[in-house]
């Protein structure tokens, strides 16, 4: 029986054998990843090999194969390391397959660096070697158009270059803006608290190319990193969640918008469904006139569903026009995620409508099962266990300097602490890259700082924390200013 391609690039799905038109049998063991209706990749076995191979499906499948092939062979042609395309061709079902050997002991960029923590010195000399890489790259007069760690390769002292299909030739125009927007790209995906490291690897670039170093190029090459990690988060929270995409389920009707996570299960997905839990005074954690809260279980998930409530006509009349306030957590929650920021994971966002118009709406999220930051520092006997959450709790905040990210509601009820680590809940109020950020910055830290006026030692401590992790910036003046109107000072 044949695999349904279709359905495998969507949802579900286990091993399955692939019969390629030269005879041989693809033996897929694990799906690592999936583009809806598009395009499945695979881990498995041809002709007693270990392998990867990329199945592209739909109208456009053959293009698409020819363009990754092709990018293959000019990082072949160029002496970069890539992994090699043993066989092409078509499969039963009419995909186009590519196989490529499987690189043994290796990882992906994207995973190395989770394992590395930030400022590490191992850190640091995997992010020097995927920038000699890009070097490499452009040294051929090639340019990866689809940069993300993922597409590295990573085994030992050895980088290897995927993806063909985001591999293009240099353009003679602009050849130098091109280069340096690209390695802007990839430094885009770096933690905001890496961007000191932006200037030292720019060097590493340059030694690599055998130029000289610039500093007005290094300026201009941290500007382009902070527009492109801005523009690349909004274009997925503001616009990719909520259409179908390898993350998110859409579903549209007169009456109804509903975006499910992928693997949530959310069935009926109907505002009667989640009424019936909020309905149960015993699961609430909040009513209010304008949102009512609840815990909940679905899909053997302990989950938290917010609707977003109508207070009367006026009020109707006025949300018919305007983003609700669930799409907004949705969009926000996203929005952090993406950007390193902890929150808990957006599971379902589901609007009553009318047409366009918009009434109430819900939004559900995975339950985080920990005390909030007033119950810890209340709670927790170790001071230094206390000074490092302390700690964590500025660098968050430092972090949301640097994204111009401003929270809207820093009540401590509203920062989960896990693991030591801080958790930002309640994002409907959250604003990115607001014109008064400077202000809404300082307010948030105002707002933080009050949950601790009756708490001296905490609240010392937390300054302490703040002067500290604000000290890393290297406009000291700037921060040491917001810092004083917040009045944190010691």
């Amino acid at each position: 029986m044949l695999p349904d391609l279709v359905q495998l690039s969507q949802h579900g799905g286990a091993s399955f054998e692939l019969a390629l038109s030269d005879g041989s049998i693809l033996h897929a063991k694990t799906i690592v990843r999936r583009v809806p209706s598009k395009r499945v990749v695979v881990k498995g076995v041809w002709n007693a090999q270990a392998v990867y191979a990329k199945l592209f499906i739909g109208n456009s499948a053959k293009r698409h194969a020819k363009r990754d092939a092709d990018g293959i062979v000019k990082l072949i042609a160029a002496n970069i390391q890539t992994p090699a395309l043993l066989w092409q061709g078509q499969a039963s079902g009419n995909a186009e397959v590519l196989i490529f050997a499987a690189i043994p002991n290796s990882t992906s960029a994207e995973l190395a660096l989770q394992d590395l923590s930030i400022g590490s010195e191992a850190r640091l000399a995997l992010l020097q070697g995927l920038v000699r890489t890009l070097a490499s790259h452009h040294r051929a007069g090639l340019i990866q158009t689809d940069l993300y760690f993922k597409n590295f390769l990573v085994q030992a002292e050895h980088i290897y270059t995927l993806d063909g299909d985001g591999i293009k030739t240099l353009p003679k125009l602009f050849k130098q803006a091109s280069q340096l927007r690209n390695l802007a790209t990839l430094f885009s995906k770096l933690d905001a608290l890496e961007d000191a490291y932006i200037e030292p690897l720019y060097d590493a670039y340059c030694k690599a190319l055998g130029k000289a170093f610039s500093i007005s190029d290094a300026t201009e090459v941290w500007l382009q990193t902070q527009k492109i990690r801005h523009q690349s988060a909004s274009a997925y929270a503001n616009k990719k969640v909520f259409r179908t995409c390898t993350d998110v389920q859409v579903m549209r009707s007169f009456q109804t918008y509903t975006a499910i996570a992928t693997n949530f299960l959310l069935v009926p997905s109907t505002s009667q469904y989640l009424d019936a839990f909020l309905s149960d005074g015993a699961r609430n954690i909040k009513n209010g006139r304008t949102c009512t809260v609840a815990q909940a279980e679905i899909a053997c998930q302990k989950v938290v569903i917010k609707r977003y409530n109508i207070k009367g006509v006026w009020h109707g009349f006025l949300r018919l026009f305007r983003t609700s306030r669930a799409a907004c957590s949705w969009q926000n929650a996203h929005y952090l995620t993406i950007t390193g920021i902890a929150t808990p994971k957006p599971l379902a966002l589901l609007e009553q409508r009318f047409g366009w118009f918009r009434r109430s709406a819900y939004f559900v999220s995975a339950y985080v099962d920990a005390p909030d930051a007033m119950q810890f520092f209340k709670s927790c006997q170790d001071a230094a266990i206390k000074n490092q959450v302390a700690q964590e709790i500025a660098r968050l905040f430092y972090k949301l300097s640097l994204l111009k990210i401003a929270h809207g509601d820093c009540k401590a009820s509203n920062i989960k602490i896990v693991q030591h680590q801080p958790v930002l809940i309640d994002l409907d109020a959250m604003t990115q890259q607001s014109w008064f950020f400077k202000r809404k910055h300082i307010r948030d830290l105002k707002r933080l700082m009050q949950n601790w006026a009756d708490d001296d030692a905490t609240s010392a401590m937390l300054k302490h924390a703040f002067i500290s992790a604000y000290d890393e910036t290297d406009d000291f003046i700037f921060s040491q200013n917001i810092l004083d109107q917040a009045g944190i000072d010691v």
